[in-house]
């Protein structure tokens, strides 16, 4: 019997994938538990026009990030820091920081997307982050820490 996949299942597929499994697993399992339906020729045709506008929708909003990485290739960010007289910083300087940073420059991106290349950042001097906008899209964001 032939199935459509509502989610991922590990053993047989990804979403929206069309698998062909036993008739007594698909109806007594897979179907009433929510994770599959029956690949009816209609149920392909649906799955088919929703597949193809998920992909414009995919394509528009990468097109977006990339453009937006684009705009943020060249941006120096400064960020102040509290410090001793021998450039430590007190505490560290963390994600939240440097999103802040972004929002007062006009991008507006979370915190969650935004990766250092250090664990912990703890002494003055120029640093670069990873910001992730789309899954295939990501930009380097070089900034500077700088003693209040």
């Amino acid at each position: 019997m032939e199935i459509i996949l509502k989610q991922d299942i590990t053993t047989l597929g990804q979403k929206d994938d069309i698998v062909k499994v036993k008739d007594g697993y698909a109806r007594n399992f897979l179907i009433p538990k929510g994770m599959a339906t029956s690949a009816t020729v209609s149920a392909k045709k649906v799955l088919a026009e929703n597949t193809k506008q998920r992909a414009h929708k995919e394509a528009k909003v990468k097109n977006e990030a990339a453009v937006l990485a684009d705009k943020m290739k060249n941006l120096k960010l400064k960020i102040g820091a509290k410090t001793s007289t021998t450039g430590k910083i007190f505490g560290s300087v963390n994600t939240i920081m440097l999103a802040e940073a972004l929002k007062e420059k006009g991008f507006d991106i979370d915190r969650k997307n935004i990766i250092f290349d250090e664990e912990h950042i703890k002494e003055i001097g120029n640093y670069t982050a990873k910001v992730k906008l789309h899954r295939e899209v990501s930009v380097e964001v070089e900034f500077e820490i700088f003693a209040e």
